[in-house]
């Protein structure tokens, strides 16, 4: 069976026009926001992991506690500014929220009674932690 389709009678030949126009910069630029099937299923996959975390967190508090001492022990051996792209002082809360730049949900931490500062923690833990408790197994 073939999934290949057709497409509306006279679209392809809009499409080469406005390929034509466009500033060779600009079909650059538009090139590189088209993903391939393998940036689609990594980025499925990722939020995937992202949501499993996101209800272990809320339907297991222990996952929760576990996650927090993690990142704590994590910040004593590394440093704060090798875990986290800011500076925390004390107990915090740790969540997944929006980027308001990007619009993908990424794990942040936010001080403890001051819910409006956030600190996203760096690219390299955050998927550390994400793979190591988006399976419930409490991070063991």
């Amino acid at each position: 069976m073939s999934m290949a389709f057709e497409l509306p009678p006279g679209l392809r030949e809009r499409m080469k026009k406005a390929k034509k126009k466009m500033s060779p910069a600009a079909y650059e630029k538009l090139r590189e926001r088209v993903k391939g099937p393998e940036d689609l299923e990594k980025e499925l996959g990722h939020m995937e992991h992202l949501a499993n975390l996101q209800f272990n967190m809320e339907s297991e508090p222990r996952v929760k506690e576990k996650l927090k001492e993690k990142i704590k022990e994590d910040i004593e051996s590394a440093g704060v500014e090798e875990v986290l792209e800011g500076n925390i002082e004390g107990d915090f809360d740790v969540s997944i929220e929006e980027n308001p730049d990007t619009h993908e949900d990424q794990l942040v931490v936010a001080p403890e009674g001051n819910v409006s500062e956030k600190i996203v923690i760096k690219p390299a833990y955050s998927e550390q932690y994400i793979a190591q408790f988006s399976n419930g197994s409490e991070g063991s």
